[in-house]
């Protein structure tokens, strides 16, 4: 353990200095409009004024070539907003329309991307279909990572012709964060051609290491520089009317209404509150099947907790291959947390403040819950009233790396828990070391914990380590997800990598390596060795398998570890996509508390069968062995879904969550979900959610006899909800 410890150390101490990456040499210059520009997807004459590019390059399937279609794209702005309109040639026939939610779509689709504050490390993203559909999001950490959760205030249309289509888009500026002392903004734009499983770029990025913003073009401001100014302030009053099923023919009719305020006194300030707030259009949880001795983790889904929420973040956080992810200190799910007995903890009062100052970024976090009693095991408990708060502090240094701090922290009539951090990641294009130190405190009680990882990936090869230490006492489920108490592990993974600039294969990689892993409530040091292989093919699709064998000790009982697993993925049709995986194991099952083999396999896909209607299904089997070498139970789940969007902007949704267990031979819980949603205005929506849960349960006639267990509606409820905003 001290030895992995002093490994990450030394490794941060001697990369103190980061490789400027060479920025593309692409230029755009920005010409003023004075006549009215409108979004309708039709050229007028106004964008002969402009400038325009067209030479795009080829990502993939073939990279660096020539695109085989050609992409014309044009900016112009006015005082108050930028305007955007994308040509793209292709026949008609090609063309895959597509209406959805936003950011749920596969069809023709281009990107509009802008380095506002032209640090190298982050940007917006705008995207939309040939058919109007928009879509936005963050793009972090020079483009390693991307915050999907950021909704702005952005105007799109496309048209379709018999040439190809047209895009164009309106970005106001009072909607955006930008530095009003810039001369130039990073630029790219991205085109999808889904029939050619094309992906264009106008900056050329090399192939291993993907995307990059601080490989971005300019957009060069000709004598003119953003400035609007305003109130800059989002109001959005909540009327929200519930009706809950208390059974026996009765229901609870609840009005209600919450408060959201949006606020930016400057262009690098946001401010945001939430009073009251109803999150019941939230779609729940899918099911987790869990062996483990640590709490399963799930995905916050919240829109006051996902807005901005990359601020509160610790730097390093590996989206590509997942291999590494910094401990997650703020776990936003701790906050108006689900009790034990299905009540959740009312969350009566949030604000947020995020923003930037030269080459600081910082933010601030608070809550406030309310008192709810519940019910765990047949005795009657109180949670209690509590406040929630964190500060975040974050510096770049070194062009493109950054250095920060973290509070978090959670009070209660005369209780304190929280953690101190230091975090922050040293970057090139191609590599990364992010590294993390925390402290916590539970009261007058703490104790300490490491992270780190480094990924590179090179044209012919990559390496992987990741390194991580939880002290014994570093507890701070009250706030954060860190479950592995009294741990330490190192890991780490190196292999070739051969690129093949034509033929079916596009990519094919071998790795192995190995790690240690050490937990105190054993005392013993885990030993493990890795071996996998990885397949990417042109039509967009590819295979991993990976196999994973060591020694291993738990509950005192020492062990062979051994675990194979694979994963597929394919989206070679603009109208299928899907997941297919599955592994096996010997391990230890902690649900079961004994050491047996355990198996589990699992798909996931989705088929567009006309362009307004998408179907789909999940589907999970776990398959637990006992000690004699014979299946103990085996546990189905399946989600079927669909989605219709008969407009853009308006979507109806429903699903089935299924679970079945081998052992009754019968459905053990099955929930429906039913959603309609219409965003009528920017921002403005009106949701209608329909929720019903159905568990087995243990059912006595009259005179208290136990008569079987059956299907009953635990929960049934049905919410209206409209959210409207007034923008000044």
């Amino acid at each position: 353990m001290k030895k992995s410890f002093l490994i990450c150390i030394s490794l941060i101490l001697i990369i103190t200095s980061s490789i400027q990456a060479q920025p593309n040499g692409k230029q755009l210059a920005l010409k003023k409009s004075y006549f009215e520009i409108k979004i309708d997807g039709i050229i007028d004459d106004v964008w002969a004024t402009a400038d325009s590019i067209m030479d795009f390059t080829q990502h993939q399937p073939y990279y660096n070539q020539k695109p085989n279609r050609v992409t014309v794209a044009k900016i112009l702005t006015t005082d108050n907003a930028l305007y955007c309109l994308i040509k793209c040639y292709d026949d008609i026939e090609n063309i895959q329309r597509t209406k959805g939610k936003l950011d749920d779509f596969a069809g023709d689709v281009v990107s509009l991307m802008l380095d506002t504050f032209n640090d190298k490390r982050t940007a917006y993203k705008f995207a939309v279909t040939a058919t109007g559909v928009r879509a936005d999001s963050r793009m972090l950490d020079d483009a390693r990572n991307r915050d999907y959760n950021w909704d702005g205030i952005w105007f799109a249309d496309g048209e379709i012709y018999d040439w190809g289509y047209v895009v164009e888009m309106e970005i106001p500026y009072k909607s955006i964060q930008y530095d009003e002392s810039l001369n130039e903004w990073g630029l790219d734009f991205d085109r999808w051609i889904p029939h050619l499983n094309e992906d264009i770029y106008w900056c050329s990025y090399e192939e291993n290491e993907g995307q990059r913003i601080s490989k971005f073009g300019k957009l060069i401001f000709n004598g003119f520089k953003p400035s609007v100014k305003g109130l800059n302030l989002e109001i959005y009053p909540v009327a929200i009317s519930k009706v809950e099923d208390l059974g026996n023919n009765k229901y609870d009719i609840e009005p209600d209404a919450g408060l959201d305020i949006f606020y930016n006194p400057s262009q690098k300030l946001t401010l945001q509150l939430t009073a009251n707030p109803d999150f019941a259009q939230i779609e729940a949880d899918p099911f987790d099947f869990n062996i483990s001795r640590f709490e399963s983790y799930f995905e916050e889904k919240r829109p006051f907790f996902t807005e901005g929420s990359e601020v509160f973040q610790a730097s390093g956080r590996d989206r590509n291959t997942g291999f590494y992810r910094p401990l997650e200190l703020f776990y936003s799910r701790r906050i108006g947390k689900k009790l034990p007995d299905g009540n959740e903890v009312p969350l009566l009062f949030g604000a947020k403040a995020f923003g930037r100052l030269g080459e600081w970024e910082y933010g601030g976090f608070s809550s406030i819950t309310g008192e709810k009693n519940y019910t765990e095991d047949g005795q009657k408990y109180t949670e209690q009233r509590a406040t929630f708060g964190s500060v975040r502090l974050k510096k770049q240094i070194l062009d493109n790396s950054s250095i920060g701090f973290l509070f978090v922290g959670k009070h209660t009539e005369g209780n304190n828990f929280g953690v101190l951090d230091i975090d922050g990641a040293f970057r090139t294009s191609n590599w990364q070391l992010a590294y993390q130190f925390a402290r916590s405190f539970n009261n007058s009680e703490g104790d300490y914990a490491f992270s780190a990882g480094f990924t590179k990936f090179e044209e012919n090869s990559m390496t992987l380590v990741r390194s991580r230490y939880v002290g014994e006492n570093f507890e701070i489920d009250q706030v954060g997800y860190v479950p592995w108490q009294g741990t330490a592990e190192l890991i780490a993974i190196h292999g070739p990598r051969w690129v093949y600039d034509t033929g079916t294969l596009r990519s094919f990689m071998i790795y192995g390596g190995g790690g240690t892993s050490w937990e105190k409530v054993d005392n013993y040091t885990d030993l493990l060795s890795v071996l996998g292989i990885n397949f990417q093919f042109r039509q967009n699709w590819g295979c991993e398998m990976t196999l994973v064998g060591g020694k291993s000790k738990d509950e005192n009982k020492k062990y062979s570890y051994f675990e194979s697993n694979f994963s597929s993925w394919f989206h070679s049709s603009p109208n299928w996509s899907g997941n297919f995986w599955g592994g096996y194991a010997r391990t230890y099952n902690f649900s079961r508390n004994y050491l047996a083999y355990y198996s589990w396999t699992g798909s996931r896909f989705t088929w567009k069968i006309l362009d307004y209607l998408n179907i789909g299904t999940s589907y999970n089997m776990w398959v637990e062995g006992n000690p004699d070498g014979n299946i103990e139970d085996i546990t189905y789940n399946a989600r079927p879904f669909l989605s219709f969007t008969p407009v853009n902007d308006l979507n109806i949704s429903a699903y089935v969550d299924n679970l079945l267990v081998r052992s009754t031979d019968k459905l053990e819980q099955m929930i429906f979900g039913f959603f309609f949603a219409y965003n009528f205005s920017p921002k403005s929506w009106i949701y209608f959610a329909f929720n019903e849960v159905q568990e087995r349960a243990s059912e006595f006639n009259s005179a208290g006899n136990f008569i079987g267990k059956n299907l009953r509606t635990t929960d049934r409820a049905g919410v209206l909800k409209i959210k409207y905003l007034y923008y000044f």
